[in-house]
Formats: structure tokens, sequence, C-alpha cells
């Protein structure tokens, strides 16, 4: 087993799909489908943010484990992983941000 939770989280995340969803909160996700996930992820953005804002940047630390954790359930569903992202950002680095977005075309 690794030392690092993301990776362990990833696993039990992956562990979970085609689980019964009364089984599992993961589980149940899955079940929903990527609409309910993706709303949750933006949901804990949202949370995120306003914990950002506040007074307690303490505050940030909760929210951004659920925001974590919803990513890995939606990279899951669409059967990517953290090495998928992880060699996204290998292939940026060194790249200048604003070049970075404008090779991608998009606003």
């Amino acid at each position: 087993m690794t030392d690092d939770p993301l990776a362990r989280l990833e696993a039990t995340v992956r562990a979970r799909r085609g689980a019964d969803p009364a089984s599992s909160y993961t589980a149940s996700l899955f079940a929903r489908g990527r609409p309910t996930i993706a709303q949750k992820l933006g949901e804990e953005a949202v949370e995120t943010v306003i914990a950002a804002l506040g007074p307690d940047p303490a505050a940030i630390v909760p929210e951004a484990a659920d925001l974590l954790y919803h990513l890995l359930v939606l990279l899951a569903d669409a059967d990517l992983t953290l090495d998928d992202v992880r060699a996204e950002l290998a292939r940026r680095e060194g790249v200048s941000g604003h070049d970075e977005k404008a090779g991608r075309g998009t606003a």
C-alpha cells in the first residue's frame, strides 16, 4: 500500500464502482451518474471558495479535501486517473500559463 493518501483514496473510490449504492456514498454517486457527480464537484468547489473568502484559512482544508474526493469520483467515472492528470501537468511544465491556455483555443 502506498504512503500517498490521494493514491489510497483513488484506489478506494475505484473499488466502490459497481458496489451496492446502499452500502457506500461513493457507490451511490456512481449509481446516480456523471451529471450528479459533476454537480457535487461544483458544489464542493463553491464551498471551497466560500471558505477561502472567510476569516479562517484552516477552514479551506476540509473543503479542499471534499473537492479532491469528488474530483477523484469524477475521474473514475470517466475512466481517468490521477496519472492522467499528472501527465497533463508534466506536459504543461515549463509552459507559460498564458501560452498554454491560448494553445487550447478556448476562452
